[in-house]
């Protein structure tokens, strides 16, 4: 049985002692005949990162005391599963990493670009984002940052989600990733819990 996730091919081959070979690339892994494999999307950490930089192209401005709402596209990783156990986790598409913060005392980032639609996007990754003005003036927002360790993800058959990510314009911008679907339809990669909220400084 062949899997294509983008440009990755996964092969899943049944042995006559009733193992099965699971190949991806220059992975090859053994696994008992016992359980199940499950492809599901994971937070693009790549290399390890704890934060992703979404850079709004253009940027967005958001009325006093208003709230807009709309779609951006995402990065993703790809994790693979036997049973609760972990056998392959991979990037797919180009991954670009960003430093936030300062030089000396900064962090890298996952970084992508991307635009702010009222629309869902035709993308593999989509993150829906609110952005909340409780302020008296016109806000501008170029960027979102946001901490995705651990985060659950959520998935239907042709598209991954993050949960809803809501940004408020109070100085320092504030992030908050709610742990939520966009839509309820859609199934959890694991038990769906918020993170901390994310202030980005810079």
């Amino acid at each position: 049985m062949f899997v294509n996730v983008l440009d990755r091919r996964i092969r899943i081959t049944e042995n006559p002692d009733g193992t099965f070979l699971y190949q991806r690339g220059d992975v090859s892994i053994l696994l008992s005949g016992r359980g199940t494999i499950r492809i599901m999307p994971a937070p693009a950490e790549g290399y390890g990162v704890k934060f992703l930089m979404i850079r709004l192209k253009p940027k967005v401005g958001v009325p006093p005391g208003d709230v807009v709402e709309g779609y951006v596209t995402a990065p993703i990783d790809v994790v693979v599963k036997s049973g609760n156990t972990l056998i392959d986790k991979f990037v797919v598409g180009r991954e670009k990493y960003a430093l936030y913060g300062e030089r000396t005392i900064g962090v890298i980032a996952r970084y992508h670009v991307s635009g702010f639609t009222e629309e869902e996007p035709d993308s593999i990754g989509v993150m829906k984002l609110i952005l909340k003005n409780p302020t008296s003036d016109w806000k501008l927002v170029d960027k979102v940052v946001l901490p995705i360790r651990n985060s659950v993800m959520f998935y239907s058959e042709t598209r991954a989600y993050y949960p809803v990510v809501v940004l408020t314009t109070k100085e320092p911008y504030e992030v908050n990733n709610t742990g939520n679907p966009p839509d309820r339809t859609l199934k959890p990669t694991h038990k769906a819990e918020p993170l901390p909220n994310f202030r980005m400084r810079w």
